[in-house]
């Protein structure tokens, strides 16, 4: 009987169809259509864990741009100056490491502030990285970047990008992302998850029946940070090349924005925002030199018309359906 309930469960045949449907991806897109394809699940990645911290904690971040650069850096360091163990198994862990950590030092002058003060310090910090990825060019490159060479996956090695994105590297991405959709999905339900949003909804309450908010809170930002990084690593082999404008708080700003115009009210609206918003800006770029004004005037458009965003939208419409039904049925 529960195997019969878990397989008629709706949620579990839409996710078994979404599993299908980027099981087949590969031999449905284009080429170029599926490194864009990539770069949305690098970006989804980071929306998961920037909603931990909009959402779920209340927290407004502009400076997510950093820890994503922590990644992207940590990968482009080891394949500069350590080119021996430049494989994919030791470069997602050192990515993780160093996104954690700059997240934990970020994170411990941050969480003592909320509102305006902790988004305003979280840009302003970001910054500071951004100049120093900036200033320090015989290090990191400066304002040309850094190349991030083709790596090794367990051991095998690849000719062409064209060929380590096409082939093992989707499947590797596939994976990583499914993984952290699952840990994510696992924290929100969780008892730390339900304090978060006890802290959102009332932080003096949350106080006197014993939750250490700010310790809460700094665990949040860690675990935010990280995933920002997972996918700030994930993404340098996808586009081969990484800059200081990825610490940028205009960065940042593209990140607030996907999630917005998924929708952070529901906890797949930042993988959906990430999606729209890839295809979004590429196609908009190739449209017109003036792309800004698409992305400024869709913003005002999800504003107006779509606050909750593409994701709660949707669930909004079927919800109406739904009790149209009803009402027409009693």
């Amino acid at each position: 009987m529960n195997l019969k309930r878990f397989i008629f469960n709706k949620r579990s045949l839409i996710y078994l169809v979404v599993l299908i449907f980027l099981l087949i991806i590969p031999f449905i897109l284009s080429p170029f259509n599926l490194i864009l394809f990539e770069s949305a699940i690098t970006f989804a990645i980071v929306g998961l864990g920037f909603n931990l911290l909009l959402r779920y904690t209340g927290l407004l971040s502009f400076g997510h741009g950093a820890y994503f650069a922590a990644g992207a850096y940590a990968v482009a360091m080891v394949g500069r100056y350590v080119p021996s163990i430049y494989s994919i198994e030791f470069l997602i862990p050192i990515a993780i490491i160093a996104s954690l950590v700059l997240s934990a030092i970020f994170g411990f002058i941050c969480v003592r502030h909320t509102k305006i003060f902790f988004a305003i310090l979280t840009l302003a910090l970001s910054m500071l990285l951004f100049a120093l990825l900036f200033k320090f060019y015989s290090v990191t490159g400066g304002s040309d970047g850094l190349y991030i060479p083709t790596p090794s996956i367990f051991g095998v090695t690849f000719k062409r990008r064209p060929e380590f994105l096409s082939g093992p590297y989707y499947y590797f991405l596939l994976v990583i992302f499914i993984i952290c959709y699952m840990v994510m999905k696992v924290i929100v339900s969780s008892p730390f998850g339900k304090a978060l949003q006890a802290i959102r909804d009332n932080e003096t309450r949350a106080e006197l029946i014993g939750i250490r908010v700010k310790r809460y809170r700094f665990y949040a930002f860690i675990i935010s940070g990280t995933f920002a990084g997972i996918g700030g690593s994930l993404w340098t082999f996808v586009n081969g090349h990484v800059t200081p404008d990825v610490s940028h708080w205009f960065f940042s700003g593209e990140i607030v924005y996907m999630t917005l115009l998924g929708g952070f009210f529901i906890f797949e609206g930042p993988i959906i925002g990430a999606f729209v918003f890839t295809f979004l800006k590429l196609y908009a770029m190739g449209f017109t030199e003036y792309w800004m004004g698409i992305i400024g005037v869709t913003l005002i458009l999800l504003v107006l018309l779509l606050p909750t965003g593409l994701a709660g939208g949707v669930v909004t419409i079927f919800n109406k359906l739904k009790t149209r039904k009803v009402l027409g049925g009693t």
